[in-house]
């Protein structure tokens, strides 16, 4: 079956352009996961994804995900509510001091709760300060993202209001692929 997918593309060029949301509580932790882990990064991504089609990591192999989590400038960064893991936020830095937040999103179980502010307004100054961690790495310039129509219907006024200005927009069909989640009866 295909889709009409709209997909918007925003950035940062300054880190004065973030306007950070506070944290939603005490029971809150957002904290980098320091070793990559492919399983882990796959459950993220899957619990994250799987209710609104993300498909295009499902494919790769051990490897691949290896060789994408150990690339110099790719951080991984969890929330994590009660010790529960609620969402994360992967930046991946590319050339010319440009970072891209590559996966952004909470598992469904958690969104409306007021974390996904906080999660991304702590990613996008991971990203803006990213070169601290990774002096190889050129200072950060610009921190950009792309969104599209499948999903969460918060996630573009979050971007919006997190300082972020959109600079391209593309509409394209796509074929809708069976994604490993949400189980039946899940929140969400």
């Amino acid at each position: 079956m295909s889709i009409t997918v709209t997909t918007w593309s925003l950035e940062q060029t300054s880190p004065a352009d973030l306007r950070p949301s506070p944290a939603p509580g005490e029971d809150l932790r957002i904290v980098r996961a320091e070793e990559p882990s492919p399983e882990f990064s796959r459950f993220l991504y899957s619990a994250v994804g799987g209710d609104i089609h993300w498909s295009d990591r499902l494919a790769l192999t051990y490897a691949q995900w290896e060789e994408l989590l150990a690339r110099p400038g790719t951080e991984t960064w969890v929330a994590y509510e009660k010790g529960t893991p609620a969402g994360y936020v992967e930046l991946e830095a590319q050339d010319g001091g440009s970072v891209e937040i590559v996966y952004f999103g909470l598992i469904p179980a958690f969104r409306g709760r007021r974390i996904g502010g906080h999660l991304l307004s702590y990613g996008v100054a991971r990203a803006w300060d990213l070169a601290e961690r990774w002096p190889a790495l050129a200072p950060t310039k610009r921190v950009w993202l792309h969104t599209c129509s499948k999903d969460g219907p918060h996630a573009m006024d979050n971007y919006l209001r997190r300082g972020f200005t959109l600079f391209d927009t593309k509409v394209e069909q796509e074929t809708e692929a069976a994604t490993p989640g949400p189980w039946p009866g899940a929140h969400g």
